[in-house]
């Protein structure tokens, strides 16, 4: 059974000690973050709680009229658990003066979770994979090719991205305000798995300076939420971006966590492909989620502090 195992103990104190040094290095009351319900910024929140206390950590939900209520559930009743108070902040007016809302597919797919699985596999079809893949070319400068399928892109899915980019990016500026206001440390939760596959926003909420979770795949800050003690519903849930119904962050890229994060950590050991796929990952899938990194490289381009750990083979954390 291939392992990712980390060392939680040390890892949850590695990140505390960090947490409390960007405080004193700001000088700042504390840090703020966005707390979205979903299982990094749940475990986030737990660390600077942990390392900080209640009363120098501030969290807010940005959410808009597309953001799934039992999400932002999670975000209340964990924030609760915590002894912090939510603020809540509502974008869905501005989003729907700058247009995110208007576009016909967008329309559709607010109407069942099947749109976005049916025209998902038609796109799959006519491309030979999948939208986010897509997505990713034509912002790394790439032309799609031959124009039909540029003609699919444009009608479906760049509607999509550009609505989602909108989102994260303005979802950043709002906490980035309250920061300077506050005088907070703003720190981010994105983590490993999401930085190598460019499943973030370039510029957005989630790619901030301060992202203490991003030395660590998705599969090793589940484990730290079991450490933490969150609950079962945060622990468990499917990863999700919030921005359309039936969209999961792994049906979004293509691909499960676990199977991204072994095929990284595979290639990061050295192993050839032929061995990265005798874990049980099918051969085409290690080669996709391999070109991921390759095709997301322009968005891995903002000033960003090193993590305080690495759940990468050889870190000491590695169990």
């Amino acid at each position: 059974m291939y392992s990712l195992a980390i060392d939680t103990d040390r890892t949850i104190e590695a990140i505390a000690t960090y947490l409390q040094e960007i405080v004193r290095r700001d000088h700042s009351r504390g840090v703020i973050l966005g707390l979205s319900g979903g299982l990094d910024s749940c475990v986030l929140a737990a660390l600077a709680v942990r390392a900080l206390g209640p009363q120098a950590v501030s969290v807010i939900y940005i959410g808009d009229r597309d953001s799934d209520p039992s999400i932002a559930d999670r975000a209340r009743e964990v924030a609760r658990l915590l002894g912090l108070t939510l603020e809540t902040v509502d974008i869905s007016d501005e989003m729907a003066k700058r247009g995110v809302y208007a576009p016909l597919f967008v329309r559709l797919l607010r109407l069942s979770p099947v749109v976005a699985e049916i025209s998902s596999t038609a796109y799959r079809l006519v491309h030979g994979e999948p939208p986010f893949v897509s997505a990713l070319r034509v912002g790394g400068g790439e032309t799609l090719t031959p124009w039909y399928k540029r003609l699919m892109f444009n009608l479906t899915m760049r509607h999509v991205d550009e609505g989602f980019s909108q989102r994260h990016i303005r979802r950043r500026a709002i906490a980035e305000r309250l920061a300077r206001e506050r005088n907070l440390s703003l720190i981010g939760a994105a983590n490993l798995s999401e930085c190598e596959t460019g499943w973030f926003v370039k510029g957005g909420i989630d790619d901030l300076p301060v992202q203490p979770l991003s030395g660590l795949y998705k599969t090793q800050v589940r484990q730290l939420a079991e450490a933490l003690d969150l609950p079962e519903a945060v622990r468990t849930q499917l990863p999700s971006p919030d921005m359309a119904r039936g969209v999961t962050d792994e049906f979004g890229i293509g691909h499960l966590y676990r199977d991204i994060d072994i095929v990284f950590d595979g290639h990061d050991r050295g192993l050839p492909e032929s061995e990265i796929a005798k874990t049980g990952v099918p051969p085409n899938e290690v080669r996709a989620i391999l070109e991921l990194r390759r095709l997301s490289a322009w968005k891995r381009t903002s000033p960003h502090e090193a993590p305080p750990v690495s759940g990468k083979f050889g870190s000491p954390i590695r169990r």
